[in-house]
């Protein structure tokens, strides 16, 4: 794209969570640490955005001043962008100017249609995973969208289980409320999840693999110390999807003389 990658690096997936200890809560979509083998690192904040949106270059300043503070690296704001007039606005600056004094100016660097190809190669998504999610991101709204993904998730075969969740999961929550992410959401075989809170399908298995083990654990003290469940209850505890829920429930289980001692409000 332009911008010359250093030959060796390490690189380091950082927490995307900018939020200080205030009642505001501002995160990245992923943010990258980056040590190359000669000269200062520094720090990738990645960005997937649908639509220009007034009060996001303000966001985005905040996210780098924040991460230049915390981490005390430069930062390398990318914004991905699926179409030419976002990708156009996404280019800023975006300034903190009082009259003719600019304070701070935020410089994104944008990956649009217009400087990322459409991956139609398998052996690219192999060798080149950050590109071609890039790219289906990107072109996401393209007519070629559905056969990007396809092509993509092939490609991702030939990856490590870790590296394959990261990428897969990045990009449906790139795709962000596309049609093509359903589609996406499908092509996806992978469990865990790298991006908490961001409602991916990796979390909701993780999350309903949690809450069905949980409620196992509680239906075994529960059989272990002798206390007849009746079946409105063992439905009651197994469609339980919440981990708090299940959590108190499980607590509760410990002490319970009877299976309704679990839902008593005290």
């Amino acid at each position: 794209m332009g911008l010359p990658p250093p030959a060796k690096a390490t690189i380091e997936v950082l927490s995307p969570d900018a939020t200080e200890l205030k009642p505001l809560e501002r995160r990245v979509d992923t943010v990258l640490k980056v040590e190359p083998s000669e000269g200062d690192g520094f720090l990738i904040a990645v960005e997937a955005q649908t639509a220009p949106a007034p009060d996001k270059g303000f966001g985005w300043s905040y996210y780098v001043a924040h991460l230049h503070a915390k981490y005390g690296m430069p930062v390398l704001l990318v914004a991905v962008c699926k179409n030419r007039p976002t990708a156009s606005w996404a280019a800023g600056p975006f300034e903190c100017r009082v009259r003719t004094w600019t304070t701070q100016s935020t410089h994104p660097f944008v990956l649009g249609p217009n400087n990322v190809p459409e991956i139609t190669d398998e052996s690219v998504v192999a060798r080149q995973p950050a590109l071609a999610t890039f790219s289906a991101i990107v072109h996401s709204e393209s007519a070629n969208a559905a056969a990007i993904l396809e092509l993509l998730a092939r490609g991702m075969r030939s990856f490590d289980k870790p590296t394959a969740k990261y990428w897969c999961e990045w990009l449906e929550v790139g795709l962000e409320n596309t049609p093509v992410r359903e589609t996406w959401r499908e092509l996806e075989k992978m469990v865990a999840t790298y991006f908490p809170g961001r409602g991916t399908l990796f979390e909701e298995t993780y999350l309903e693999g949690k809450a069905e083990g949980k409620a196992e654990s509680i239906l075994s003290v529960l059989d272990k110390r002798g206390i007849p469940v009746p079946e409105a209850t063992r439905d009651r505890i197994t469609t339980c999807t919440d981990l708090d829920t299940l959590t108190l429930w499980f607590d509760r289980s410990l002490t319970a003389t009877a299976a309704e001692d679990l839902f008593t409000d005290v």
